[in-house]
């Protein structure tokens, strides 16, 4: 199936390859550019980034995220990127001058707006924001092209998000939401059974550290588009640098996937098991069954979105949107109650005390 953007057509003999420079620019615009164009150079055919404003991703009491660079105070570092949409209208028109869709994820409200300002031609939802119903329905009214990650992530879930978007315009990325990702917990089968599932175009999100196995074996299982992080040096500071491909290495995989587009996928899959091992490319294309990866499966209802209280509420105060907010619970704090939740407890009073960012659950609301 078809992935389409801008009267273009991306399938597995045409593979969409993006690179995610995510946050590794910095908030500077020189180096947004620097990496703009080396992605370019590398061979990527999208450059994405992500609009990220603080308080719409998680709550200033989520502590020390464990992260590729170490353990993070993440709210903190999320207030430093915030940039206002000049910054990324600089950025679009950049990439769109070296002839590159530009693709951006919004994490909330401010950043859809702001994306929305942008006139983008696609959207990007990450996989801890595919159980995000409100912001699925916001995006999926805009009618666009859009690729959802499906990261930790169930079968109900995907078939939830999915409803909010137009199907024959959707590519959903399989992912494995862990940073790395280990080659062999990626079931690259489950490509072809998402396609078949769900009637979309599907691609593939590759967190794994290796340049070419992921990329290679996800076209030869039917990718029309290849995601992969990319920087311009591991050692820069970038939250995900550490496990980003470098621009060198980057072109390594650009190249990869383009024979891959040329070969049968038996070819390509004999190919590699000659240079690792039929049992290694076995388990990284696995049995096609959809479940949670071993490596992500802990990150279940953490990387997702919960409701969380803004602030300490009181036995018998009302709940709101005033108070609760749609976060990602991360490792510190207790997840609540999922998105879609939220409209149906605004009004009904607490019935216990909720520490400011703990998880709203429904032990704690009043029941009449």
């Amino acid at each position: 199936m078809n992935f389409t953007v801008n009267k273009k057509k991306y399938n597995n003999k045409n593979v969409l390859i993006i690179a995610e420079i995510g946050t590794a620019h910095s908030g500077d615009i020189v180096k947004a550019r620097e990496l703009t164009a080396a992605a370019a150079e590398a061979g990527a055919d999208c450059v994405k980034t992500q609009i990220v404003y603080a308080d719409e991703i998680i709550h200033p009491l989520t502590g020390l995220v464990p992260l590729p660079g170490g353990n993070t105070p993440l709210y903190e570092v999320f207030k430093k990127l915030e940039r206002p949409p000049e910054f990324f209208a600089a950025i679009k028109e950049y990439t769109e001058s070296k002839g590159l869709l530009f693709l951006a994820t919004p994490f909330g409200p401010l950043g859809a707006a702001c994306l929305k300002s942008l006139s983008p031609d696609a959207v990007k939802i990450a996989s801890p924001e595919l159980n995000y119903t409100q912001l699925l329905q916001t995006v999926g009214g805009w009618g666009l092209p859009a690729l959802l990650s499906s990261g930790v992530s169930t079968l109900a879930d995907i078939e939830t998000a999915l409803s909010f978007f137009d199907k024959e315009r959707v590519c959903l990325l399989h992912c494995v939401t862990a940073y790395p990702a280990p080659e062999t917990d990626y079931n690259l089968t489950l490509i072809k059974t998402l396609g078949a599932i769900f009637g979309v175009s599907a691609g593939v999100s590759d967190h794994s550290m290796d340049a070419c196995l992921v990329p290679s074996l996800a076209v030869a299982s039917g990718a029309c588009a290849v995601e992969k992080h990319f920087c311009i040096s591991r050692n820069d500071t970038g939250l995900d640098d550490p496990i980003a491909l470098p621009a060198a290495d980057f072109a390594v995989m650009s190249a990869a996937i383009r024979r891959a587009e040329k070969q049968s996928p038996a070819a390509v899959i004999q190919e590699l098991e000659r240079q690792h091992s039929a049992k290694k490319i076995s388990l990284i294309l696995g049995n096609g069954v959809k479940r949670l990866a071993a490596s992500e499966a802990q990150n279940y209802t953490r990387t997702n979105r919960s409701i969380h209280a803004l602030r300490d509420i009181r036995a018998g105060e009302i709940l709101s949107a005033e108070n609760c907010a749609i976060l990602r619970t991360e490792k510190t704090l207790r997840p609540g109650m999922p998105p879609f939740m939220l409209e149906k407890i605004s009004g009904i009073p607490a019935r216990r005390d909720i520490p400011s960012g703990e998880g709203v659950r429904f032990e704690d609301i009043t029941l009449v």
